[in-house]
């Protein structure tokens, strides 16, 4: 059979292909919409004193960036705004860029000390340097 032969329209096996063509080529969106929060990628590395956290947040300003760190739980959040910058006679053939908010909230393996942490943003990449809190050891209460 090649490649040109008529198809059955009602064929299960065609209306499946059909459906699925391209499915796990590309993202699926309906009506060109954009997902209300995308989450942000991060890389995230340990050792004996500190986490070390890169974060991409590409378009975004450093101004938009909000770190919240509460015991383990580190929250990144952001959000880029779209710059309307349209020209008489211009006409948008395809929007692709994410323009909205973005969200990444992870737990560490040991709290952080808050105090001594830092954060740096450059050319789209937030970096965290978080000190890990010192470990006590466990206190014995006498009863009485």
């Amino acid at each position: 059979m090649s490649s040109l032969a008529k198809r059955d329209p009602y064929a299960i096996n065609d209306i499946l292909d059909d459906l699925f063509k391209g499915y796990w080529i590309r993202p699926m969106r309906l009506f060109d919409e954009q997902p209300e929060t995308q989450m942000i990628r991060m890389d995230v590395k340990e050792n004996e004193k500190d986490y070390t956290v890169h974060a991409e947040l590409p378009g975004v300003r450093k101004e938009d960036v909000q770190v919240t760190i509460e015991g383990n739980t580190l929250a990144v959040s952001a959000e880029t705004k779209k710059a309307t910058e349209e020209k008489e006679g211009d006409k948008l053939l395809r929007r692709e860029r994410y323009f909205g908010k973005v969200y990444r909230g992870i737990s560490l393996g040991q709290e952080v000390d808050e105090a001594g942490a830092s954060a740096r943003f450059e050319n789209g990449v937030l970096e965290l340097v978080l000190p890990k809190k010192a470990v006590t050891a466990a206190r014995r209460l006498t009863v009485e």
